[in-house]
């Protein structure tokens, strides 16, 4: 006579992005109950739908209406806001810091590897210091109020080439991260000088850093060259095979012998898997991601699973044409992936056998300001105008929650009927400084 469990089967989410709250959201949806129990541990508590991070960086969408609350919307788990240091799967255990800092260990059954992924940063001199990315809600609102606090102080400034080095933004990286949150700011800045009596929107030199001989490597070529042909004509430079070498004290070299000072300096020249999967017993391939089977699973772990950016996960679309190709780190794979690998673990726990995952992509769009944008989907190519409805389209179905979809949809209608706003909330950057200057007065 078969064992009866006495206890749930404990699952383990490591990481509330994508994979890790759709995940979530299909186990606490299909689970019976006492079934098993959900944990999800992130140092955030909240998931960030990061294709609408432009938008909210240029003042298109209220930040708050980008992020999804973990607690509110994973009611049947339990959240912790913690970071992770180590994974020991031989033990089934998993180091973490809490947000108090306390260092405590949690066991499991079942474990879901849903980490994502960081910037990738190069050893270039000052990058660490200068650099901004813009993968996390904190760097939109930063970039957003840093741009127009270098409006103010432009127009406030006599000294001509302090105002110049104040008005020169730039961007390196011609991957979507990039190119959106360029052409989004851009837009933003050229808007915004209609309130400065004494900054016209030539003034303002936006500049593209990008390594590779072509941006937007997701699109085809000819749509690539079509966008940069678009951002040129708005009077943005675009430096294509030419590497960054110095940022030192804001002063940016290119490899081309470029030179020029710049005080905002975005990078967004790629990703890497989380370097906390270099610190655990799992299999990882030279790319530094969890080796998956196509069911989802970690390699030679079958409690294992994972999906997403850190994982190297068969591309079983394109495996005739490569064998060893793996799906592109994107949000359409990682909310395809999760739904798969949630419907799987609960196959797996009644005793059944996990299904393989197989989506071919379906293209690829691109915001690409205010009206403007670049899609190749559906084998189609799209342009201008249509391209951003569909960009807009697109991302509202994959936004987490009605109430999201809802939220993001009135500030739409809001920007439409009374123009986005461009004011700068700088003091959030520094909130203690005005209560420091008059505990001194």
């Amino acid at each position: 006579m078969a064992a009866v469990k006495s206890e749930p089967t404990r699952i383990l989410i490591l990481g509330g992005g994508y994979v890790g709250l759709y995940t979530a959201l299909g186990l606490q949806k299909k689970l019976r109950a006492n079934e098993a129990s959900v944990t999800i541990v992130d140092p955030q508590p909240h998931m960030t739908y990061q294709p609408f991070l432009p938008e909210a960086a240029a003042g298109a969408i209220e930040p708050r209406h980008v992020v999804v609350p973990l607690r509110r919307v994973l009611k049947r788990c339990h959240v912790l806001t913690a970071r992770v240091n180590k994974i020991e799967h031989d033990r089934k255990s998993i180091t973490v810091e809490a947000a108090d800092g306390h260092i405590e260990q949690l066991n499991y059954d079942v474990l879901v590897v849903a980490l994502g992924a960081v910037p990738r940063l190069l050893p270039i001199p000052g990058l660490a210091e200068q650099g901004i990315g813009i993968k996390t809600i904190g760097e939109a609102i930063y970039l957003r109020n840093h741009v127009l606090t270098k409006l103010d102080e432009a127009s406030s400034t006599l000294d001509p080439e302090l105002r110049k080095r104040l008005l020169t933004f730039t961007v390196v990286g011609g991957g979507f991260a990039g190119i959106e949150a360029l052409a989004e700011l851009e837009d933003m800045s050229r808007f915004a000088t209609r309130y400065y009596e004494n900054i016209e929107p030539e003034d303002i030199r936006w500049v593209l850093v990008e390594a590779a001989g072509r941006i937007l490597p997701e699109v085809r070529e000819t749509l690539g060259v079509w966008t940069v042909e678009q951002l040129e004509r708005r009077g943005i430079e675009v430096f294509l095979s030419t590497a960054a070498k110095s940022f030192e004290n804001g002063h940016v070299v290119l490899s081309d012998g470029t030179e020029f000072d710049s005080d905002t300096i975005i990078w967004t020249a790629g990703v890497k898997a989380n370097p906390v999967l270099a610190n655990s017993d799992l299999p990882i391939d030279k790319r530094g991601r969890v080796e998956a089977t196509a069911s989802l699973q970690v390699v030679g772990h079958p409690d294992v699973w994972t999906a997403g950016d850190n994982a190297a996960v068969p591309d079983l679309s394109r495996t005739e044409q490569d064998p060893t190709a793996t799906t592109p780190p994107n949000a359409q794979h990682a909310v395809r992936q999760a739904r798969v690998l949630a419907a799987n673990i609960i196959r797996v726990l009644r005793g059944g056998q996990p299904k393989d995952y197989y989506h071919k992509n379906l293209g690829a769009v691109a915001g690409l300001g205010l009206h403007k944008g670049v899609a190749d989907a559906l084998n189609l190519k799209i342009k201008g105008f249509p391209a951003w409805l569909f960009h807009r389209a697109y991302h509202l179905k994959a936004m987490p929650t009605v109430n999201r979809k809802i939220r993001i949809l009135l500030d739409w209608l809001l920007g439409g009927l009374f123009r986005r706003e461009v004011v700068s909330l700088g003091q959030i950057n520094n909130p203690k400084e005005e209560f420091a200057r008059a505990s001194k007065s």
